[in-house]
């Protein structure tokens, strides 16, 4: 959007550009370790597949994913370009950018913050994949493309609160662009074709119904969050809400040493993800433990080699532990397990009992 202008002795002036929202600071976030974790995976590598956050009402599900969006550093962009196109990488292009970087022609680049777009609960498919103006096409023979939510969340965050609410269809439109990386859209025998590479996040309340399981396996991982119990905390979270509120700018000081650390973390995780080794015994053990919990098909194992690789990076080695693959064998696993009416095991419990049978480990996790 341009800068507002403003009237001076009879000629127009630009205004000074609007400031940013001050969003709450990711770092600052207490509790909900489980959360944070998935997320933080899911930038490091986004073909993890998303997360699926199950919990209460009021139990800051927005705020760490706006400020997750917030911490992230500034990526470079085609300017102008409704698919937030990557300057150098085909795959992230949309077709107009290829064309011309194909036929050797400078793109203008520009810096710009990490998307986050919030799905309304309300949207419709075009709303959400673009349209295609027939008209335009036919009468000038142009692809007349109006960019959808999927084009602005390319190389970005789509969170979609309340997805349980969602229709089935969209869920599987949004599901299929976040594991392709593009999204078509085609109309009267005219199709447009476009990148959306973007991590997407759900997150739902289990009173008002779950997700059906064959579109919840298709998320990576799946957190549930619970309200926090305990007083001390409860008082901490307050306060530290009430802080933010009165001074924002003040409290953004305060973290902001611990955000750049955190920002760094990733950006050094994302550049090591590729040297990650994970031993061949170790992928056979992930695979066992898929087995003996009747996962079916081979996501559950694909997601949770991708995942334990990526805690790896964020923690700064170059090879998988066992200790890294329990910390995210819950978080890949959990949602996969078949419903069975007369068990009242908690699925996160029935995945640790077997992983540490798989594994030869005690119940506290000691080998």
């Amino acid at each position: 959007m341009a800068n507002p202008t403003a009237v001076e002795n009879g000629r127009s002036v630009h205004a000074a550009p609007l400031r940013r929202r001050p969003v709450f600071p990711f770092t600052a976030i207490v509790g909900q370790e489980e959360m944070k974790l998935a997320l933080l995976l899911n930038i490091i590598d986004p073909k993890i597949g998303g997360v699926m956050i199950m919990g209460d009402r009021g139990t800051g599900k927005s705020t760490t994913i706006r400020a997750l969006a917030d911490l992230l550093p500034e990526i470079a962009v085609v300017a102008d370009d409704p698919f937030n196109s990557h300057p150098s990488d085909p795959e992230l292009m949309g077709d107009a950018v290829r064309q011309q970087v194909e036929q050797g022609l400078d793109v203008p680049v520009a810096k710009q913050k990490v998307t986050m777009v919030d799905l309304p609960l309300g949207a419709t498919e075009d709303r959400v994949c673009g349209t295609i103006d027939i008209e335009k096409a036919l009468s000038e023979g142009v692809k007349a493309f109006e960019p959808g939510l999927l084009a602005k969340a390319n190389r970005g965050i789509l969170y979609v609160d309340e997805v349980n609410l969602l229709d089935d269809h969209l869920v599987d439109v949004l599901l299929d662009s976040a594991a392709s990386g593009w999204n078509t859209v085609e109309r009267e025998g005219i199709s447009v074709r476009h990148p959306a590479r973007f991590v997407l996040v759900g997150s739902g309340n289990p009173e008002e119904g779950e997700l059906r399981p064959q579109l919840l396996d298709r998320f990576g991982m799946h957190a549930e969050i619970r309200t926090v119990k305990e007083p001390a905390l409860r008082v901490q979270i307050v306060e530290q809400r009430t802080e933010f509120d009165q001074d924002p700018q003040s409290f953004l000081d305060t973290y902001q040493s611990q955000q750049t650390e955190l920002q760094q973390r990733l950006v050094n995780a994302q550049e090591s993800l590729k040297q990650v080794t994970l031993d061949y015994d170790l992928r056979v053990k992930i695979s066992q433990v898929c087995s003996e919990l009747d996962v079916d098909g081979l996501r559950g194992d694909i997601v949770t080699n991708r995942a334990a690789k990526a805690l790896t990076a964020f923690e700064g080695r170059a090879e998988v532990t066992v200790q890294d693959i329990r910390r995210v064998v819950t978080l890949c696993l959990r949602h996969r397990l078949r419903k069975d009416p007369l068990e009242s095991i908690d699925s996160g419990y029935k995945v640790d009992k077997v992983f540490n049978q798989v594994f030869g480990l005690q119940e506290d996790g000691q080998g």
